[in-house]
């Protein structure tokens, strides 16, 4: 998880275990608040394939993006280094067509599976070789298939975190279709104002 309010990898696991009672408290994490839910059930709806498919949510966290997408129809594995985040996310998720691993967001252990599409928040920024696990989770993906990278920058004296501009740099070598979604301006998304740099990136790495 990151040091400012990721899914589970920036830090050791076992700080995250002692966290994760607490960590659908903030609104963009549970969910529970309906405006907050339905804001990010649209975004999720958007990027993610419109077909029900396979998605890899790596950082997963207590699972509240995993169960937007496995009621939009999706087939779910989540990862995180917090088994008490995962607990909770198989908690969140019983009943449904979904299985959370403890392991490491930049190496999932997910062995030959691939996924029409790989959803990651607030997770990159915290990795010590984002370039490498973006290649990584290109390869985890079928054909067709398409990474959903939310991250930001957080604070103004010591900002912490990934612009886009430099996050599309990192995948100008692996993908072929860029988008980038601004989220700052969607109060609904976070449950108040936000005025730092929150943005989501859907690439389709290019295979030729």
């Amino acid at each position: 998880m990151t040091t400012h309010d990721g899914d589970g990898t920036g830090t050791d696991g076992a700080d995250w275990d002692a966290r994760a009672a607490a960590f659908d408290e903030e609104p963009d994490h549970g969910l529970r608040d309906p405006e907050v839910r339905a804001a990010w059930a649209a975004r999720l709806r958007a990027w993610l394939p419109q077909r029900p498919g396979d998605v890899l949510d790596v950082g997963c966290g207590t699972g509240s993006l995993s169960l937007l997408a496995a009621e939009q129809g999706h087939r779910i594995t989540g990862v995180d280094r917090s088994p008490a985040m995962v607990a909770l996310a198989r908690e969140k998720l019983a009943g449904r067509d979904a299985a959370f691993l403890v392991g490491d967001a930049a190496a999932p252990p997910v062995g030959e599976e691939r996924y029409d599409a790989v959803l990651v928040r607030h997770v990159l920024w915290t990795l010590p070789e984002p370039r490498r696990a973006l290649r990584h989770w290109r390869d985890l993906l079928r054909p067709e298939g398409r990474l959903v990278l939310v991250e930001g920058v957080w604070g103004t004296e010591s900002p912490v975190g990934i612009p886009a501009d430099e996050l599309t740099v990192l995948l100008a070598p692996l993908a072929g279709q860029v988008r980038v979604e601004r989220l700052s301006g969607d109060r609904a998304l976070w449950g108040r104002k936000v005025d730092d740099e929150r943005y989501a990136v859907v690439a389709v790495p290019d295979r030729s």
